[in-house]
This record gives structure tokens, C-alpha cells and sequence, in this order.
């Protein structure tokens, strides 16, 4: 990724330490089981490197006015790899001083940005529902700033992984992207199946970096429609449930797109797919 650091919207605040603080103060809106879905596709795709990492440390990134989410990810990821360490990290002191009450062992929260105040490189930085407010233009030096600090790649492992996405206000509805060391991976969709009229439904919580890419021409635009289109194609599995429809569907979207998951996952009501099929033009 092209270095485009310097154009980064800088807080006037400073950390403990002194560092400027990067970023802006977000609504801080926030609910308990919000990321749910989230931290249990990072448990089950990256819980190997965390449990091969000697000091695994993961970062929540903006936790919002309460933090419920920093508490919570810290319990998924110990079920998988019981040394992770959580540092939950707040642009706002307040939000900072008012979670301080809820540390414990393996979970700390400090003031900071997306310079991420903490002396190790981390295997995981997730950001959910961060970069909502920001502009298109900002998001590219936002990834590139954060991948710049995650673990880097060596011999048995792809280095660390940045989770970045929206969800809505109950976790019903959620798309991340993933990015490692060298940047965006994949896209994943994941929604409450019982939920879902159709798969385009999911378009009002693409990522700042696809949410103005849903236009003809666009290639998340393409893909949503013919996940639109196996869907509906994919009707009569509906009297098997939910789930069984939205399987079939994937399956079918495999045809002409790259996924990069299986029925394991597709049964959660999840779909990932490479990046570089989605990533937007130009």
C-alpha cells in the first residue's frame, strides 16, 4: 500500500505517554453481543496464530462509551487460545477512565488512537463500526497506519490480522474486511439468516471502503446481485430453513466467485470472499 500517512485526521489530545492521538472522537454507540459474530469468525479463522504466538496480544480499537465489546472478545478469544491479552483502546479519556473499573487479568484499556498506544506489535487489531464517519478518501492511510502495526509475517505464520467492518446496532448484520501485514485479504459477510429478506440487504452495512461502491459498474455491486440472484434461485431450499437455503446459495456463487470458505462457516450464515474480487475500481 502506498504511504499516505500524513493525511490522517489528528486529535488535539495526547496520551499518557505525550504521543498525538490519530483519529476523532466516534459516537462511541454500543451494546453487549454487538460483535458477536465478528469475534467468533476471528476465533475460528486466526485462533491458530494466537495460540502459537508466545505473548499473543489483540487490540479493540475504538470500544465506544462502554466496554462491553473490549470484555467480551476477550472471553471468545481465551476459549481458543487461553493466553490472548485484550487492550482496549479509546480516543475519548472519559471512555477510558469510566471502563478502568473493568480491567482483569489479561484485559487492560488505554487512551489512544490508530497510532495504537501499546510497546507490542499485535497479532490482532479489530475495529468495528470506527471508520463509519470517516471519509472514503481517509480509509486507505487508516488501513495502511494499523497493518503497519500488526505482528509481521515469518516462518509458520502470516503475521498479524486487522479486522475493520459495520455492523448494525444488534449484530444481526455484519461486513468485515481483513487485512494482514501486506494488506486487504478478504470480505465476509455474515448475517442472522432468519433475519434476511435477501443477500443485498447486507449493502447497508458494507465498510466505508465498499458502501459508495454499491453502483453498476462496481464490483461488490455485481457480486451483491448475483448473490441476490442464487438466492432466489435457491427458493425451494427454503422449506428446509434458513440456513439450508443460504447454503445452497454460496454454493452457487462459488461458480463465479472466489470464496474462500466452506460449509462450516457458510452454516453460521457467513460467506468470505478475496478481496480482489471486490475491491473497488480504479
Amino acid at each position: 500500500m502506498t504511504s499516505r500517512a500524513a493525511s490522517l485526521p489528528h486529535s488535539r489530545l495526547r496520551s499518557s505517554g505525550g504521543t498525538p492521538v490519530v483519529g476523532t472522537v466516534t459516537r462511541g454507540t454500543t451494546n453487549p453481543n454487538r460483535l458477536r459474530r465478528m469475534d467468533r469468525w476471528i476465533a475460528a479463522t486466526h485462533g491458530a496464530e494466537l495460540r502459537r504466538a508466545a505473548d499473543p496480544v489483540a487490540v479493540d480499537l475504538g470500544y465506544g462509551a462502554a466496554p462491553w465489546t473490549a470484555v467480551e472478545l476477550l472471553t471468545r478469544l481465551r476459549e481458543v487460545a487461553p493466553r490472548t491479552r485484550v487492550v482496549g483502546v479509546e480516543i475519548e479519556p472519559a471512555r477510558v477512565a469510566a471502563a478502568r473499573p473493568h480491567e482483569r487479568d489479561g484485559l487492560v484499556f488505554r487512551h489512544g488512537g490508530f497510532e495504537i498506544p501499546v510497546r507490542e506489535r499485535p497479532l490482532l487489531i479489530r475495529a468495528a463500526n470506527v471508520l463509519r464517519q470517516y471519509d472514503e478518501a481517509e480509509v486507505a492511510a487508516v488501513w495502511e497506519r494499523l497493518c503497519a502495526r500488526l505482528a509481521p509475517a515469518c516462518d509458520g505464520s502470516r503475521g498479524g490480522l486487522l479486522v475493520e467492518g459495520t455492523c448494525d446496532e444488534i449484530g444481526r448484520r455484519h461486513v468485515w474486511v481483513a487485512l494482514g501485514p501486506e494488506g486487504p485479504r478478504t470480505v465476509t459477510f455474515a448475517t442472522r439468516l432468519g433475519s434476511l429478506d435477501r443477500p443485498s440487504d447486507l449493502a447497508e452495512r458494507l465498510p466505508k471502503a465498499l458502501i459508495h461502491r454499491n453502483v453498476p459498474g462496481e464490483p461488490v455491486h455485481a457480486f451483491l446481485h448475483d448473490f441476490d440472484r442464487a438466492w432466489a434461485a435457491a427458493a425451494p431450499y427454503a422449506s428446509y430453513g434458513a440456513r439450508q437455503r443460504w447454503i445452497r446459495t454460496v454454493r452457487h456463487l462459488t461458480t463465479d466467485w472466489p470464496i474462500t470458505d466452506g460449509p462450516s462457516r457458510w452454516r453460521q450464515g457467513e460467506v468470505t470472499v478475496a478481496w480482489g474480487a471486490l475491491a473497488p475500481q480504479g
